[in-house]
């Protein structure tokens, strides 16, 4: 919000005229629904980068029934492909459901090129890999 006019200002949209537009939607605290939602606007949006970002471990595991028939076994099924870009983290010292996103889940997921998983460790990393 501008401090002064008190309208809504999102400095992301504003970087070039010839931009594509830049929209930011918050959900409810339901992963399930969320990323579903997510999962289902990627497939109809493919141009969009489209963002699933579990702060939480346990938000992961949460979801599992998205992530085992819809993500990942949408192509063989239902011969559908997305962009989804899962965004799962944890932080270290506030227990183990809330660290713990199952990493070695996601890689045993990529069994048949279902999913890519990378742990980017710079700045730049992360960035070519969402421009990817």
């Amino acid at each position: 919000m501008d401090q002064v006019t008190e309208k809504r200002f999102a400095p992301l949209k504003h970087l070039n005229p010839y931009q594509a537009n830049f929209i930011v939607n918050d959900s409810l605290l339901s992963e399930y629904t969320a990323l579903g939602f997510e999962y289902g606007y990627s497939v109809v949006r493919s141009n969009s980068l489209v963002l699933w970002e579990a702060q939480f471990g346990d938000f992961v595991n949460g979801v599992q029934n998205v992530l085992d028939h819809f993500i990942v076994a949408a192509e063989d099924k239902r011969h559908q492909t997305s962009g989804l870009v899962l965004l799962p983290h944890g932080y270290e010292g506030q227990g183990p459901e809330h660290f713990f996103s199952r990493r070695e889940r996601f890689l045993l997921l990529c069994a048949e090129d279902n999913l890519q998983v990378a742990v980017p460790t710079k700045p730049a990393q992360f960035f070519y890999l969402l421009r990817r």
